[in-house]
């Protein structure tokens, strides 16, 4: 749809001044409306297509004169147009009572980055900086964070008190021994058989056989056998696979706190899920090229997997979105219920 607008220009006979009437309020200054610039943004950051890639859909598909640098502008005004919003999710992270992270390798300018992301039950932030240190999670939690923050065991969250331990990442550690021979793979059976039991009660409590409360119970009898044999393991093995059992040994009060909070899982499989479309793009994109490029990305990411999260229309909701900064108005938000 192309909307034209004819406005009223004179010139002044005495000094010579030109003037134009004023645009009507809502109504950009460039040829492009909202609808398409939302769409120019969605087609680069949802659907993993490159600057002249976009250029050359718009102009072969739908007749729209357009160039990688105009989709340059047009991803830097979409991006200011969210900007609000995902600022509001980056404030209401502190706040929320449980958060599964993860981290993966990024590129910024041919520097080396790191694309963090936080899924909480309402929302799913993603955050591009130039390090996987602790500081980093500490300035997006914040260092008073009292919540629960599932995690994969990496160090960089070991300053928060409560935490979940990933099962499935304990579950290939656990292999590991296993693959490793001689006693620690004696070790590496019988903790994987636990785990294994514990996915099996998580699997039937999922599907409605049994109730929480008995998945609860059953699980609690695991307990005392996988501490008992992490502490074999730091006596009996040695090397990294002693350093493993120690490590999970020290850490083993952060293995059940699901047990006690229904809206914990005993993996960070939400925050896996959240960054595998990041990781594709990654791929196929080679990163970003400047600061500018870094916000684009992690404010559209954050906005595309919260719509997807809340069953939204991502498109109608960045149209929307895009028109309000249009207008001048306050941006939409994404954070009902929060």
């Amino acid at each position: 749809m192309i909307t034209e607008y004819q406005r009223h220009r004179l010139r002044c006979s005495c000094c010579g001044v030109s003037t134009t009437a004023r645009l009507p309020d809502g109504v950009p200054q460039g040829q492009t409306g909202p609808r398409l610039a939302a769409f120019t943004a969605l087609l680069m950051a949802y659907f993993r297509q490159s600057k002249r890639r976009t250029a050359l859909f718009l102009e072969a598909l739908c007749n729209i004169p357009c160039s990688a640098a105009l989709t340059v502008k047009l991803q830097n005004q979409v991006t200011r147009a969210l900007r609000p919003c995902y600022e509001q999710m980056r404030e209401a992270l502190p706040r929320s009572d449980a958060a599964a992270m993860d981290e993966t390798p990024a590129k910024e300018a041919n520097e080396k980055a790191w694309l963090w992301t936080a899924v909480t039950k309402h929302f799913t932030l993603f955050h591009i900086a130039g390090s996987r240190k602790a500081s980093v999670a500490k300035e997006l939690l914040g260092e008073d964070y009292s919540g629960i923050v599932t995690s994969d065991r990496y160090g960089g969250y070991d300053w928060i008190n409560n935490q979940q331990l990933c099962w499935a990442h304990l579950l290939r550690d656990f292999q590991s021994l296993i693959d490793a021979g001689g006693k620690a793979k004696t070790i590496g059976r019988r903790l994987k058989e636990c785990a294994q039991q514990l996915f099996h009660h998580g699997h039937r409590f999922r599907d409605g056989t049994i109730v929480r409360d008995t998945m609860a119970r059953c699980i609690r009898k695991l307990r005392w056998p996988v501490y008992e044999t992490l502490e074999e393991g730091t006596l009996k093995l040695s090397g990294k696979q002693a350093g493993m059992c120690r490590h999970i040994l020290d850490r083993a009060d952060h293995l059940w706190t699901f047990l006690k909070h229904e809206d914990v899982e005993p993996t960070n499989n939400a925050s896996e899920r959240s960054l595998r479309h990041a990781v594709i793009w990654r791929k196929l994109s080679f990163g970003t090229q400047s600061d500018s490029g870094s916000r684009f990305v992690e404010t559209l990411l954050s906005v595309i997997e919260t719509c997807r999260q809340q069953g939204r229309n991502v498109f109608a909701f960045v149209t929307e979105t895009v028109q309000t900064h249009f207008s001048g108005n306050p941006a939409p938000t994404l954070l009902f219920g929060v």
